[in-house]
């Protein structure tokens, strides 16, 4: 059942699987392979973006896949599984949980996350996990009964515009008082900085960028050793 999942991704890592539109890894077999190599390093769970994707995961891993449906509304700034009709999707597709943005900024058609979440419910048994982006949201989605919390949007929003992520002082306030339990995700970008949010009280860390996003972590690489080459090596540059 939806709570047996739960259980197994105590205290460990989640390894995001996604790419962006039109990068070399945006292809549903290639994430896949991604997932499927993460989860031979340990992951307990993957978190995986569009039902095609989350179908290609799922064929190739036994661990449970958080999905989500990333889509744009012009009426609202709400992308991650704004809607009744990306959540059915992502069910559809076979995740083990499902991601929606839980924020309390205005949603697509005037709709509410209280009637949302409400709609999802009747249908379906799926553990939800709330993305949100402030302690706020984050005490709305465990009234609302979201099954997870995951601190995803920090940074994302007006709101919290310039916080830094992860935000350890917001991850030990929602561990200590809320009973929700509490996924950190966001720019968790070295295994020390994973360590330390399970420290603050996370249940479990999900890192993407750092581990699935190729050309950042080459790019982060190219950077530095340019830079201490050019300290170097001054008259050449």
């Amino acid at each position: 059942g939806g709570l047996f999942v739960l259980e197994k991704l105590a205290g460990g890592i989640i390894v995001s699987c996604q790419a962006n539109p039109g990068s070399p890894l945006d292809d549903p077999s290639i994430l896949a392979q991604l997932a499927k190599a993460a989860e031979a390093g340990g992951a307990v769970g993957i978190r995986a973006n569009l039902p095609r994707n989350i179908r290609a995961v799922k064929s190739k891993v036994q661990v449970p896949v958080i999905g989500l449906y990333k889509q744009d509304y012009p009426d609202s700034p709400v992308y991650i599984t704004p809607t009744f009709r990306e959540a059915k999707e992502v069910i559809e597709a076979g995740a083990d949980i499902l991601a929606i943005d839980a924020t309390l900024r205005k949603r697509p058609n005037g709709e509410t996350l209280a009637e949302l979440v409400e709609r999802i419910r009747s249908c379906s048994p799926i553990p939800l996990m709330a993305d949100i982006a402030t302690f706020a949201e984050a005490k709305a989605a465990s009234e609302l009964g979201f099954d997870l919390i995951a601190t995803t949007l920090v940074g994302y929003t007006e709101e919290t515009r310039g916080v830094q992520a992860p935000d350890m002082e917001l991850i030990r306030r929602i561990s200590r008082e809320i009973s929700t339990p509490l996924i950190v995700e966001g720019r968790v970008h070295s295994p020390e900085t994973a360590a330390l949010a399970v420290e603050n009280g996370a249940f479990a860390v999900v890192v993407g960028t750092a581990i699935t996003d190729i050309t950042w972590v080459t790019a982060r690489y190219a950077e530095r050793i340019h830079a201490a080459y050019a300290d170097r090596y001054p008259s050449e540059m």
